[in-house]
């Protein structure tokens, strides 16, 4: 027996791992499966792909779930998504337990329970001390495993607002079939955040650093995207959170999050437990949207800063561009075009695929939308929001601080200035991305004093590698002429390790001379 599905969903069958395909959501492409929507950016319509039917789970499967570790959770979720006839499940449990190895907390993920109700969620402990760790973690070991199931290369295309490009650098560094370009707005990331990029010195690796913000470096990569003959030629692909494989894992921040905190499941309906998401890209978000819709009994709470499109949106439908981005305390979330409020809006309208098409086309040329009234109330019922200045970004680090000896980065201090203005009683978790170790400045503005640990120390005097994009020059133009470079010199390697015999790889996929 089905549970329905909570806060404004209509419940839908169907789906699961036996038959799932993908579709845009602009309608302009016909279904894909797993491996396909994995090896994809912007669908070639420019949509994002989303499965074409979303499992619903029941209330027995729910209680049953409530007792797996956050690594089988993910391994459960996912299996819905990817079918075995592309990853058996046992390979596919290998590959998750593959890409957890190196994080440094035993459980993945840890939930601290603070005075004053206040959950947290530690979603940041994998090598770059960020949430995305988790996603593209995995979402590497599935590109590494079709890659040499069919010995095919890739260009991995990133844009990146501060956490993004170490996270993905970190999940393909030295792989032989993967190539990786990341851009980074220059003086808009932490110190930190661009060390753990710029100091990864891999011959498959090759950071750019922008003179632009994190809306302005998305735009060269949506047109190389664009030219679909180049996109083809050079197997280009994304690993930012219009990969679908990135939600896909995401999703089960939102279960594990709600059986750690609901109360009780022993009640008929299950309880319900908020969820305050701290929303950048809007990644996050979908993905609890998803899980909302598989039947999770979750409230949703879009938390963001300054840059407040998202928390416009939900509370006016007003889905329309500010005249410039602000730079916040919690820099990663200093978007102003989070792509992922399409998969949402797709989903709320019943999959309306033209309905889509229209409204992001119509944005995409005014930077301007109104939602439809229809869709505007879907959207107030699904998600609640805030926004958060520099100023309550400080109280909250501030007063958790006093109250806990609890240092909390900026983005989830986000979250917990949502849940200090909230009365008490609601059972609430608050994801929190990242450590506050990489945000040192915004300790100090705080009048606190950050705790950096030793990785994090030694970025500081390593070696250092990028390449300057200015003001002015073709981005775009400048990214062809290096992707095209990268492919004449891993060819004529090829050819000369062939004539010499050697194999040249080691197990990392790095060669030796």
């Amino acid at each position: 027996m089905s549970t329905s599905a909570k806060g404004g969903w209509a419940a839908s069958g169907g789906g699961g791992g036996a038959s799932m395909e993908y579709v845009s959501t602009r309608g302009g492409t016909g279904t894909v499966d797993f491996e396909g929507a994995l090896f994809s950016g912007y669908a070639p319509d420019q949509g994002l792909f989303m499965p074409q039917h979303i499992p619903l789970l029941d209330g027995d499967t729910l209680r049953r779930w409530s007792s797996l570790s956050y690594r089988e959770l993910v391994k459960e979720l996912c299996s819905l998504f990817i079918t075995a006839e592309l990853i058996p499940r046992s390979m596919l449990n290998d590959l998750i337990d593959r890409a957890f190895s190196r994080f440094r907390h035993k459980d993945v993920v840890h939930l601290s329970r603070l005075k004053d109700g206040l959950n947290v969620l530690e979603l940041w402990h994998g090598v770059t001390y960020a949430f995305k760790d988790l996603s593209l973690s995995c979402t590497g070991q599935f590109l590494q495993y079709f890659l040499e199931k069919k010995q095919k290369h890739v260009t991995i295309l990133v844009g990146t607002s501060g956490d993004t490009g170490s996270s993905a650098i970190e999940s393909v560094r030295g792989q032989k079939n993967m190539d990786i370009f990341v851009l980074l707005p220059k003086g808009f990331c932490t110190q930190i955040q661009e060390l753990q990029m710029t100091t990864v010195i891999e011959d498959n690796v090759h950071v750019f650093a922008a003179h632009g913000n994190s809306d302005e470096i998305d735009e060269p990569i949506k047109e190389l995207f664009a030219d679909v003959d180049f996109a083809r030629k050079y197997n280009l692909m994304s690993l930012n959170s219009v990969n679908w494989s990135r939600i896909m894992v995401q999703i089960a921040h939102h279960f594990y999050a709600y059986f750690q905190c609901a109360p009780s499941l022993d009640t008929t309906p299950l309880p319900v437990v908020e969820i305050v998401v701290p929303t950048g890209g809007g990644g996050n978000i979908t993905a609890g949207c998803i899980a909302q819709k598989m039947g999770l009994p979750i409230r949703l709470v879009a938390a963001v800063n300054s840059n407040d499109i998202i928390h416009r949106t939900v509370q006016r439908g007003d889905f329309s561009l500010s005249e410039s981005v602000k730079a916040t305390l919690a820099s990663a979330m200093d978007i102003q075009e989070p792509y992922n409020v399409e998969r949402i809006l797709w989903l709320l309208s019943g999959s309306d695929s033209h309905l889509i098409k229209t409204l992001m086309e119509r944005f995409s040329a005014s930077k301007s939308l109104t939602l439809p009234e229809d869709l505007h109330r879907k959207l107030s019922e699904t998600l609640r929001s805030c926004s958060a200045s520099d100023e309550d970004i400080v109280r909250a680090m501030q007063r958790c601080w006093e109250e806990n000896h609890y240092l909390l980065c900026p983005h989830s201090a986000v979250a917990a200035h949502y849940h200090y203005s909230q009365p008490d009683g609601v059972p609430r978790c608050c994801l929190a991305p990242a450590s506050a170790a990489k945000f040192q400045d915004a300790l100090l503005r705080a009048g606190l004093v950050p705790q950096l640990p030793p990785e994090i120390t030694a970025l500081t005097a390593m070696e250092t590698r990028s390449t300057p994009l200015d003001r002015g020059q073709d981005w775009a133009q400048a990214l062809r002429g290096w992707i095209e470079a990268m492919a004449q010199w891993r060819e004529a390697r090829g050819h000369c390790l062939a004539a010499s015999g050697q194999q040249g790889i080691t197990g990392q996929g790095v060669t030796q001379t």
